[in-house]
């Protein structure tokens, strides 16, 4: 693994693959470090051609934390938003989507094929529409435009995403456990041994649970995309699962149709994670992708 300065954070990233394959930029979402990202994923993607980065996002993993700021006061923030007044907060999507290419800078790629997953998908959107010109094509996975019109989170779901985390690696698993069983794919088969070797590596690399609230914040803050996605004439691939507790299905379906041409992928039993079994559809329909688009 590697740390780049930006000028603004230090991120951790790492890569796999030949530089001289086809970029791909792996955004990961909420308080998720990289290796969400499953090395046996990067790795398939690799096998198809690309140079596959991926990297811990601001507030998160081994990236640079703004404990400074401390913990948002999230009434304040929706009161100001129903206001109409723009809140005071520590950064917004637009400086991760700067992150990312702040990445794309050091790693001297005039551009890549970007592909985000949930908050990632937020974030690789705002990099299409703050810097088209770096964007080959998008993947934009169980994510959706900030339309807040759509359908939101189970009470269930949102119950799990807020439940406090343990400062204890062992409460840390159990949470881990919870969470994942709750938002995950009933359609495809939980591996209870593969998700506490996950969350165990996650527990070492280091925890900010004050950090995933700021990242709330700047996904709150953002507002509804869907006007700026319209004019996009970025080659587009959406995926999502039709069992998605966290972000349902029709958030997806807008964020495809909201984007000119863009391809939706509908996985059935998905839910809010990617499932080992359904790795082959989601690699061929990414790879395919990004080979049209060369």
């Amino acid at each position: 693994m590697a740390r780049v300065n930006t000028g603004t954070v230090e991120l951790e990233y790492d890569t796999f693959g030949n530089p001289a394959h086809r970029p791909l930029l792996l955004v990961m979402g909420l308080g998720a470090q990289m290796i969400a990202w499953d090395e046996g994923f990067c790795e398939a993607l690799a096998e198809q051609g690309h140079y596959v980065i991926r990297f811990d996002n601001r507030d998160c993993g081994l990236s640079t934390k703004f404990d400074a700021a401390g913990t948002p006061d999230m009434q304040s923030l929706v009161a100001s938003l129903a206001a109409g007044e723009t809140p005071a907060i520590p950064y917004t999507l637009d400086d991760m989507a700067d992150d990312a290419v702040a990445l794309l800078d050091h790693l001297n790629l005039p551009s890549a094929h970007i592909c985000g997953a949930s908050m990632g998908g937020m974030i690789v959107q705002t990099v299409a529409l703050r810097h088209p010109e770096r964007v080959r094509s998008l993947t934009s996975i169980y994510s959706s435009t900030g339309d807040r019109s759509l359908p939101q989170a189970t009470p269930e779901a949102m119950a799990a995403l807020t439940s406090p985390v343990p400062p204890d690696l062992e409460g840390f698993l159990e949470r881990s456990l919870y969470v994942s069983k709750t938002i995950g794919s009933p359609g495809f088969p939980f591996d209870e041994a593969q998700q506490r070797t996950k969350a165990t590596r996650s527990f070492e690399r280091g925890l900010c649970p004050e950090g995933t609230s700021r990242q709330m914040v700047a996904i709150i803050a953002h507002g509804d995309r869907t006007p700026g996605l319209r004019a996009l004439t970025i080659p587009t691939l959406v995926i999502h699962g039709t069992a998605d507790p966290l972000i349902p299905l029709p958030c997806g379906e807008a964020t495809a149709a909201a984007i000119p041409g863009a391809e939706l992928l509908v996985i059935e039993g998905m839910g809010h994670d990617l499932p080992r079994d359904a790795w082959p559809q989601m690699v061929s329909a990414i790879s395919g992708l990004t080979a049209r688009v060369g």
